[in-house]
């Protein structure tokens, strides 16, 4: 079983039989959201901006230090293999702000892809060929420094996942005047009751689509 928790922002940990990955630690005094104290063998930043690259918040494991991994490429560690995709923080191939790395992690058979900061409108071919094994989406949907609740739609259309979950969007606390989540929902005719975590399989994959609102931790 894999148990998924949200922690604000795009901050989430993955915990599986024999590791754990946190995604995106953020910054507590830059974001205003309270602080973190984490524990993972894996600590994966997309883009290093203090919301998203604040890997100080996490602790190792038994003793180590957390296995960082800050950009694209082929990574194992703790029977965990993760791909890091290259992509963009805007639409302009980020001459506004800078790269962002889209992250494949394989944890006990489900595959699970976070994207980050991603502020393309649109993914390429090659793109979506690397992340063409999406289960569990976790995906932007506040918009100003991502892509917007209305974009984020044909994104997970090309991804195909069997589950969406959205991050990164309006909570309380937070510095950043962001789109709340409930218009995300509007835009794909879902609703969604906030839960603490996901635990799921790949043998408890849903058939079809379902979107999973994750209560901040």
């Amino acid at each position: 079983m894999v148990d998924i928790w949200w922690y604000g922002q795009a901050c989430v940990r993955v915990k599986g039989k024999n590791a754990s990955l946190v995604f995106d630690p953020y910054d507590a005094v830059f974001t205003g959201l309270k602080p973190l104290k984490l524990e993972a063998n894996i600590v994966c930043v997309t883009h290093a901006h203090q919301d998203h690259n604040y890997v100080e918040a996490v602790r190792g494991v038994d003793g180590e230090l957390p296995f960082v991994i800050s950009g694209p490429g082929e990574y194992e560690k703790s029977g965990v293999n993760i791909v890091g995709v290259a992509s963009y923080h805007d639409d302009k191939n980020g001459t506004e702000r800078g790269k962002n790395t889209i992250y494949l992690t394989t944890i006990d058979e489900v595959n699970i892809v976070h994207l980050g900061d991603l502020g393309q409108k649109k993914l390429t071919q090659d793109q979506i060929e690397q992340l063409s094994l999406c289960d569990v989406v976790m995906i932007p949907v506040g918009g100003v420094y991502t892509i917007t609740y209305k974009e984020a739609p044909d994104i997970i259309a090309v991804l195909e996942p069997k589950i969406v979950i959205p991050i990164h969007y309006r909570i309380p606390g937070l510095k950043f005047n962001l789109d709340p989540v409930d218009n995300f929902l509007k835009a794909m005719g879902k609703e969604a009751k906030p839960q603490a975590k996901l635990s799921i399989s790949k043998e408890r994959l849903p058939e079809e689509l379902e979107i999973i609102v994750l209560e901040m931790q």
